[in-house]
């Protein structure tokens, strides 16, 4: 069990050298916060998670050789939350790496206070959505109540499991499970498994 009075222990990614000093400085101003690894490449990424077993790694979309990476890096270490930065993502790719086991995405460009948000949002295993995306994809987005009926979904929760967890009724389930599908482009949790595994 985790100690909520214990700093949120922290895993970067390699970045550029003006997005790693910018996320060092930020993460290093917030003292709930710790960093535990970082400028790690993306071929050691799996083994340095398993090493620290950090609460959130922040990682580098453009770093990842595929998507899949993202699946497989949730695979092989749920406990730690993803959160997936990329250079203006559209909102389906964050569709897709939400649905791939990434808790969050976002862009780059997010302000100092939506970072710090994300993490400690991501770090209690809440699906966060980015920020600030046009307004033409923005009917694209999952709401949060459609990540969090995604993210049961993926772990193969039946409606009635994902209801009780969230305090909603199996109804509202489906409506959500109907929105999500027709938004990553789905029909059933066969076509939504498929897709968590490309």
């Amino acid at each position: 069990m985790i100690d909520p009075r214990s700093p949120i222990s922290i895993l970067m990614a390699r970045f550029e050298d003006l997005v790693d000093i910018g996320l060092r400085s930020l993460i290093g101003d917030d003292p709930s916060l710790r960093i535990v690894a970082a400028d790690v490449t993306a071929d050691r990424l799996d083994a340095v998670i398993a090493e620290h077993r950090p609460r959130v790694a922040i990682v580098n979309l453009a770093a990842l050789l595929t998507a899949g990476d993202i699946r497989r890096l949730h695979g092989a270490h749920p406990a730690t939350q993803l959160v997936i930065l990329a250079t203006d993502p559209t909102p389906g790719e964050c569709d897709q790496l939400l649905a791939l086991g990434a808790t969050a995405c976002l862009a780059r460009d997010v302000e100092r206070r939506d970072v710090l948000n994300t993490i400690h949002l991501a770090s209690r295993g809440l699906h966060v959505l980015p920020c600030g995306q046009r307004a033409t994809g923005g009917h694209d987005m999952l709401t949060p109540r459609e990540a969090d009926v995604l993210g049961l979904l993926r772990l193969g929760h039946s409606n009635g499991e994902i209801a009780a967890a969230l305090s909603i009724s199996i109804e509202t389930v489906r409506t959500h499970a109907r929105s999500l599908f027709r938004k990553l482009g789905v029909r059933s949790r066969r076509e939504l498994a498929d897709l968590s595994r490309s």
